[in-house]
């Protein structure tokens, strides 16, 4: 470690902040009961296990790591408006104000010890317990049938050709990982390559289906299916039938 000159505080190689705690009689206000989890508020509390640090770096870190695949951090706004969450419900808390000649005002933060206890609870949450998040894709698929069968192939092939490009990359990052890094490093990626890959098979076997007219439909025969559904003023008569 680089020697520090005698009267100087100790600095972080990540933030450059001392290393000095402002944690000892801070109150904490709320706990991981008062705050809702969300997969960037979990990501901020991670990082700070690792050492104090400012907004900034916390995005330069998901960045150079990777993790803005499966977190969103392309809006700062959104980091900052979280963190300033996080500070108020006490997971974490500002260490020190950083001033520099060189960069803007900087607000270096630290894991308190609710945000400690937060991280593992929602880490277990999120781990154990599956939940609809309500992604686009299936979205779309509900309502299909309003386009053509060609269309929806046309469609359907035009995915599946991002989607293998996508497989492709997460491939290439695996296969540069350093062998020495250990794998559970990378469990993210591996399960997005699987879910690319099982994603993959099922787009490809629905447009080949719709191409070979295994598989069709027409508007005629689901205006005939909800005939006499609905009222002219816009409301229902009876329930729409399964479809």
């Amino acid at each position: 470690m680089r020697e520090v000159p005698a009267g100087r505080p100790q600095r972080d190689w990540v933030t450059s902040a001392p290393v000095t705690s402002r944690l000892s009689g801070v109150e904490m206000t709320a706990g991981p009961g008062e705050f809702r989890s969300s997969p960037l508020a979990l990501a901020v509390l991670s990082l700070l296990h690792a050492a104090p640090l400012h907004p900034y770096a916390m995005q330069r870190l998901l960045k150079l790591w990777g993790k803005d695949s499966v977190i969103n951090v392309g809006q700062r706004a959104n980091l900052y408006k979280t963190i300033k969450r996080l500070d108020q419900a006490g997971l974490i808390a500002v260490r020190q104000t950083e001033r520099d000649q060189q960069y803007p005002e900087r607000t270096v933060y630290e894991l308190t010890e609710a945000g400690r206890q937060a991280t593992r609870t929602w880490l277990r949450d999120m781990l154990g317990q599956p939940r609809n998040e309500f992604p686009q894709f299936p979205a779309a698929l509900s309502f299909v049938m309003l386009l053509t069968p060609d269309e929806a192939a046309a469609v359907l092939d035009q995915r599946a050709e991002l989607l293998r490009a996508q497989l492709a990359a997460v491939d290439a990052d695996l296969a540069s990982v350093p062998a020495a890094l250990p794998r559970i490093v990378l469990m993210d990626d591996d399960y997005r390559r699987t879910m690319l890959r099982a994603e993959l098979a099922w787009v490809e076997d629905v447009a080949r289906d719709l191409a070979s007219g295994a598989w069709t439909w027409s508007y005629e025969e689901f205006a005939a299916i909800l005939d006499g559904t609905f009222q002219p003023d816009g409301d229902v008569i009876t329930a729409p039938p399964d479809l």
